[in-house]
Parts: structure tokens; sequence; C-alpha cells
């Protein structure tokens, strides 16, 4: 390999909101997820429903009542 080429490679924390804590070895430093394998549902068995309504409403008081004209047939 050339040198000065290629990135350094060195140890690195993967944290995650959950509070896992991985070590292993990459490219960046300190990298932060939002999700891992000790709190995805796919392998906690659990089954988390997001709030659609919530943001429905949520879109419905931002943005109001507001209806598309349309143009009127003459």
């Amino acid at each position: 390999m050339k040198a000065g080429l290629h990135p350094d490679y060195t140890e690195t924390t993967i944290t995650c909101t959950c509070g896992a804590v991985y070590h292993t070895r990459s490219t960046r430093k300190n990298v932060k997820i939002g999700i891992c394998a000790a709190c995805h549902p796919f392998f906690t068995g659990e089954q988390r429903f997001v709030d659609t309504a919530g943001r429905v409403e949520k879109f419905s008081r931002r943005y109001g009542s507001v209806k598309a004209a349309r143009a009127s047939k003459a």
C-alpha cells in the first residue's frame, strides 16, 4: 500500500441511544447510532408502533386545512 493514501484505521467506540457500547476498529472515531442489535425489534422480539395519528395531527396544525383551489369551468 502507498504511504499517505489510506485513512487511519484505529480503535473506535460505537454508542447506541439505548446505551449499548461496542468496541471495534474503523476509520471514524466515536460513532453514535440510533438503533442496534440490542434494541432492534427484529432481534428483541418486541414490536413498537409509530404514532402515525400524531404525525397527521402535527401536519394539520402546521399547515391548517388549506385546500387546493380548483379552476372553475366557465
